[in-house]
């Protein structure tokens, strides 16, 4: 994780693969940074490595949680996305850092359509010379495989086409929303510029996060999730209005 981060040592890594045939796995950065871990890979793959697939191991964070590395389950999708064919492992022992948290890790990177996994075990854990506490016993480790529930990937049915036709149509009508939206910022953006007033209002600001985010909750969904979403309406709302106050 700390070597890819650091391109440089990656490409270091890269030559001196050069010519090779053999499996490589690349663990995510530290950070949360997609742009980083799918340079490493092309470095790899420039120096004519083929064999290449990655490990799913967290990110670092100061803030307090549970897990001791943050799964951050939307940085790998997005990868997935971006190369399609390229194998994905989970390490839920290194996300979790907990070993009451590597079964439900387990079945949440199946579920996500994970390749595999990367599990750590030692026969006797609390004697482990390191990452004593992430780590299980082969007999619990046989046990939390026997419990995952390996799902299909089917792409079509019947019934699941007509709901993604129901959700394309609720994106279609978010789109329009969100462009009637931003008519009505650029609007906004032409009566601050003709008045000499500031784009960014912060109280205005902190009052839709916090009325959209209870909204949100009483629509059971996650507070947090309500609130990135428009955290990311606002800043593109900043930016058109910035657009239209600096325009000569």
């Amino acid at each position: 994780a700390r070597t890819t981060a650091n391109p440089f040592a990656v490409q270091e890594i890269a030559d001196a693969l050069k010519g090779t045939d053999i499996p490589v796995l690349v663990k995510n950065p530290v950070n949360p940074d997609l742009e980083l871990w799918i340079g490493a890979l092309e470095r790899l793959s420039n120096a004519g490595l083929k064999r290449l697939a990655v490990i799913h191991r967290g990110f670092s964070s100061y803030d307090k949680k549970i897990y001791r590395n943050l799964p951050q389950w939307h940085i790998p999708i997005e990868l997935r996305r971006r190369i399609p064919n390229l194998p994905i492992f989970c390490d839920p022992s290194h996300i979790g850092g907990k070993r009451e948290l590597i079964a439900p890790l387990c079945q949440q990177a199946m579920d996500l359509n994970f390749d595999g996994l990367i599990i750590e075990s030692h026969y006797d854990p609390n004697t482990a010379w390191s990452d004593a506490f992430q780590q299980i016993t082969p007999a619990v480790l046989d046990y939390i495989l026997n419990l995952l529930v390996i799902r299909g990937s089917a792409q079509t049915t019947e019934n699941l086409n007509e709901l993604r036709k129901q959700i394309d149509e609720c994106d279609d009508s978010l789109i329009e929303i969100l462009a009637k939206r931003m008519r009505i910022s650029r609007e906004i953006g032409t009566y601050k510029k003709e008045h000499n007033l500031t784009v960014f209002q912060s109280e205005r600001y902190g009052e839709i996060l916090e009325k959209r985010a209870s909204q949100g909750e009483q629509c059971s969904m996650d507070a947090g999730f309500v609130k990135n979403v428009f955290e990311a309406i606002h800043e593109e709302s900043v930016r058109q209005q910035m657009e239209i106050i600096n325009r000569n």
